[in-house]
């Protein structure tokens, strides 16, 4: 069950101020906290949700150990992967991975504070719109100016760090990091993103009852789709999604709402995501160009420089997606460096990068 450290805001009905604005702040749970984290906090803030309204986030905060520098920590702002869209999946209430709390832990070691958004929805009412750029971006830009206004000892300077749903979430940042902060005081950087899911739009946009699935995906491509159909129903209501889907399809987008990433995988394991639907997703008037605006990454207006890493056995996100958005951004002259892990798979990517990325880091903040 989730421990939400004495903030629990499935239900909240508060005021919402702007965005960023910091609206409860307590002691996280040690049981949820970091072992190199020295004090760590659960914070409740406001930001802007994917129907661009008003909402409430949540967040955890963890500073290193030792006195901060002048100036105080530089900042992390670290993007989760995949969890779930139910509240019982939410990161800021639950123990980390095991890699998780390595590569957390080891930002930590290195003198920076981590601000971990869970994203609006997860934790907070409403429905967490799944890789939705926009919104994401705006969870993750106010969870780090909320994380300031703590009054806590946090240097304007920050970078933001995802893996998977949050590599997307993280580029999605990097893009927008500028323009969300503006008027804040705050210093963004620059990115760290692994596993990132790019041009994944144009996949679900062919979504149909002939679809074919890698085989090599398993049971968590299932997972994947049914969030990202229940999400983007859940945001683009006025298109109908439920009338190209089959009663298994349906009950997919029901079971997501709530099971988190493994209980979902195991409960559609029989299924492949073309059982999910009994005409083509594109047979919607207008379904391709939402698909682009709802999880569409760009690939022009960054004015930071981005990190791209690549585990080449990566069964979850076809490498072949962050070659083809890399190649997409050296055209358009972004500043993008690109990393391969020719042994590193989806999750080991993570810690494999962390000898180039965190000299990449240093360089950013200094």
């Amino acid at each position: 069950m989730p421990n939400w450290s004495e903030l629990d805001a499935t239900a909240y009905a508060g005021p919402i101020s702007g965005g960023g604005a910091l609206i409860e702040s307590v002691p996280l749970d040690p049981a949820v906290s970091l072992p190199a984290a020295s004090a760590a906090y659960r914070i409740l803030y406001a930001t802007t949700n994917a129907h661009d309204r008003p909402a409430v986030s949540t967040a955890a905060l963890f500073l290193p150990v030792g006195a901060p520098p002048d100036g105080g920590w530089p900042v992390v702002a670290w993007a989760h992967g995949t969890v779930g869209l139910g509240d019982d999946c939410t990161p800021s209430a639950l123990p980390r991975s095991d890699r998780d709390v390595e590569y957390l832990d080891h930002w930590l070691e290195q003198g920076y504070a981590v601000v971990a958004s869970d994203y609006v929805g997860l934790g907070t009412p409403g429905l967490m719109s799944y890789l939705d750029t926009v919104s994401t971006a705006h969870s993750i830009v106010d969870s780090v100016v909320a994380g300031h206004a703590t009054g806590l000892p946090l240097s304007p300077k920050w970078a933001v760090i995802g893996q998977s749903q949050g590599g997307a979430g993280a580029l999605g940042t990097a893009r927008y990091a500028t323009e969300f902060s503006a008027g804040s005081g705050l210093d963004y950087r620059g990115a760290i993103a692994t596993g990132t899911p790019a041009f994944i739009e144009e996949i679900v946009a062919t979504a149909g009852p002939d679809l074919v699935v890698p085989p090599e995906l398993g049971p968590i491509a299932n997972a994947y789709a049914a969030y990202i159909l229940a999400a983007f129903s859940d945001v683009r209501s006025d298109l109908n999604v439920d009338s190209v889907l089959t009663p298994v399809g349906r009950n997919a987008a029901v079971l997501a709402e709530t099971a988190c990433t493994r209980d979902l995988a195991d409960a559609l394991a029989q299924w492949r995501p073309n059982d999910f639907f009994a005409a083509p997703l594109a047979s919607l008037s207008g379904v391709e160009q939402a698909l682009a605006d709802y999880m569409g990454i760009p690939t022009s207006g960054y004015d930071r420089p981005i990190f791209l890493g690549v585990g080449l056995q990566d069964r979850d996100v076809p490498p072949s997606s962050s070659f083809r958005l890399n190649d997409a951004l050296v055209a358009a002259g972004q500043p993008v460096e690109l990393h391969v892990y020719p042994d590193d798979d989806h999750s080991s990517a993570v810690l494999a990068s962390m000898p180039d990325s965190t000299p990449f880091l240093q360089r950013l903040m200094s």
